[in-house]
C-alpha cells in the first residue's frame, strides 16, 4: 500500500529534486525552448512545498488536487496547464482514498497521462513529456501484479528509456518545434522533469520498505 504519508513525502521529495535539477533542466531548455522550465518548475514545487504541512490531514485525492491548483496558478508557459492537468487528473481517479493499492497506483498514473495528452495534444514521439510518461505507464501496468514497488522500478526503467529516446528526436510540439532539426541531439525538458517526478515517487517507495 502507497499511504497518504508517502504522498506527501513524494511531492516534497520531488520539490526538493526540482531545486536540485532547476540549472539543468533551464540549460534543457535553453538548447530548445524558452530556457525557463527549470525556473518555473521550481517556483511553483516551491509553493507546493510550502503547502505542504497545511496537507496532513486531507486525503490523497486533495492533496493531489489542492498540487494542481497551487501548480496552474504559479508555473508559466505549458508546464503549468500541463502538470496541473497531470495532478488534478490524478487526484479524480484515487477520490476518497486514504493509501493506496497498486491498482489504485495504476489508475492515477493513467488519469494523468490521459489528462496530459488530451490537454497537449501530443502523441508519442513528438519529443514531449508524453515520451516519457506513455512508456511508463504501460510498464507499471505489466508489472501491476507484482506490487507497487516492483511495477514502480519498471514505470521509471521505461521513464528513463523513454528519455533517452527523446534525444535524437526532431520537436513536433510546443516552443522547441519552432527550431526543427535543431532540435534533435537534446532529451526533453518536460520528459526530464517528468522523469524525475516518477523517480522521485519510486525512491520514496524504496526508502520505506
Amino acid at each position: 500500500m502507497v499511504t497518504q504519508a508517502q504522498i506527501l513525502q513524494w511531492l516534497e521529495a520531488y520539490a526538493t529534486d526540482i531545486e536540485e535539477n532547476k540549472a539543468y533542466l533551464t540549460e534543457l531548455d535553453a538548447a530548445i525552448g524558452d530556457a525557463d522550465h527549470g525556473i518555473n518548475m521550481d517556483r511553483g514545487f516551491k509553493k507546493v512545498s510550502i503547502q505542504l504541512p497545511t496537507l496532513i490531514d486531507k486525503d490523497i485525492s486533495n492533496i493531489l488536487k489542492s498540487v494542481s491548483m497551487t501548480l496552474i496558478s504559479s508555473i508559466g508557459g505549458a508546464s503549468g496547464p500541463l502538470y496541473g492537468t497531470w495532478f488534478l487528473r490524478a487526484s479524480t481517479a484515487v477520490a476518497d482514498k486514504q493509501e493506496l493499492t497498486a491498482e489504485d497506483v495504476l489508475e492515477l498514473l493513467q488519469a494523468g497521462l490521459d489528462g496530459v495528452l488530451q490537454r497537449g495534444k501530443a502523441q508519442l514521439g513528438d519529443k514531449t513529456m508524453v515520451d516519457v510518461l506513455s512508456p511508463s505507464v504501460d510498464a507499471f501496468r505489466q508489472s501491476v501484479g507484482e506490487g507497487t514497488l516492483e511495477a514502480m522500478q519498471q514505470a521509471v526503467a521505461a521513464a528513463q528509456r523513454g528519455l533517452k529516446e527523446t534525444i535524437p528526436m526532431q520537436a513536433r510540439k510546443g516552443r522547441a518545434s519552432y527550431l526543427g532539426k535543431r532540435s534533435i541531439g537534446h532529451p526533453d525538458p518536460g520528459g526530464t522533469s517528468a522523469y524525475l517526478m516518477l523517480k522521485s515517487l519510486l525512491g520514496v517507495l524504496d526508502s520505506s520498505r
